[in-house]
Formats: C-alpha cells, structure tokens, sequence
C-alpha cells in the first residue's frame, strides 16, 4: 500500500457519546469542510489546525498540517502537499467555498504549535507553524475570532462548526509517546515523499 501524504479527506468517523455527537477525527494531512451538525476533532503537538467557517450558514472545516511551506519550493507543483501549510489551508477554504460558504464571512479559530517534540534540531516548528497561519490568515483577510498557540502541551480540539462552539483541552498529563511518535512517523513519511527538502524537524 503507498504511503498518503497529500491533503486528504478525513475518513475516521465515529459517535461520540460525551457530546451525544456524530464526529470525525482528523490525523496528520488531514482535512474535512461540512455543512451538517457533525463534530470534527483533533489531537496537536506540534501541528497547526485552522478551524474555518461562515459565520452566517455555519458551513466549516478543519484541517491539520506539519510544515508552515515550502522554503522555497512552493513554486513546484510536486510540493503541492499537505506537509505544507500553504496547500492545507487553500484546499480547506476552496472546500468551504465550494460548499456554499462565502469568503466574506469567513472567520478562523486556530490552534497548536505546541513545543512538544524530543530532539528539536534547526526549526523551531511549532512557532513556525503558529507564525505562518496567523500571517496566512491576515493575507487572506480572514478575521480570527480564537487562537491557541504555541505553548508546551499537546491539545486536543472539538470542534462544533454549525454553533461555533470550540474546545480545547490541554494534555497537561499525557504518559505516553503516542502523539509525538505519531507526528514522527508523519515526518518521516514527508522526508521519504520529499527528500532534500529544507527543514529539519527533528534528530
């Protein structure tokens, strides 16, 4: 089986009984835009997610990318990937729009970047990826409404698009390796679709 490591749709859903709620979670490169009362979750270490959507018809998405661009490289359509924040968050909106949102009512709740990786070499990612979507955001003239970044915690974010409801909880406890090891594994599937690239995320 090849390994994916283009943005793609989110395809884990399940029920989630705490919030009594049909949900969907996303993973690394993962994006997904809805206009039904569905509720999108998410686990960040050192990842970004941009919460988007319309204010007035509730239509809204979530994505979750690694890297902030591509150094450079963005020019090249091979590097059109969700390992770059660039692709993730223009596919999300396009998705959006196509949906029936309108880009004059789009607002953005952004979250993670936490420093939460053993080994950090060159790049600090996290900062890099909470600088890059505020900026990203402020190009786009989408007003944010919330932000949660940077930080030392992973983050876990519900996500209520038709209400705007959005919670955080911050994995003050977290005692085991799942989620770095995750975004590791991650990494390493973007440096075997894009080896030379520029940033080296960790040793």
């Amino acid at each position: 089986m090849a390994e994916i490591v283009d943005e793609q749709v989110a395809s884990n859903f399940y029920f989630d009984k705490s919030f009594n709620s049909e949900a969907v979670k996303l993973l690394p490169g993962e994006y997904y835009v809805t206009d039904k009362n569905i509720l999108l979750v998410t686990v960040l270490g050192s990842c970004v997610s941009a919460c988007i959507r319309d204010c007035y018809s509730g239509i809204g998405g979530m994505n979750h990318f690694m890297l902030p661009d591509g150094s450079g490289d963005i020019a090249n359509p091979l590097n059109a990937s969700a390992r770059y924040g660039t692709y993730a968050m223009e596919i999300l909106i396009n998705q959006l729009l196509k949906l029936g949102a309108r880009r004059c009512n789009l607002e953005a709740k952004v979250f993670g970047g936490g420093n939460v990786l053993d080994g950090l070499t060159v790049a600090n990612v996290g900062q890099r990826n909470a600088d890059f979507v505020l900026k990203f955001l402020q190009t786009e003239k989408i007003r944010i409404v919330a932000q949660d970044l940077v930080d030392i915690y992973p983050r876990k974010v519900y996500f209520f698009p038709k209400n705007n409801k959005v919670m955080v909880k911050k994995l003050r406890n977290v005692h085991n390796t799942t989620i770095s090891q995750r975004e590791k594994d991650y990494k390493q599937q973007l440096q075997k679709a894009d080896s030379g690239g520029e940033i080296e995320l960790f040793s």
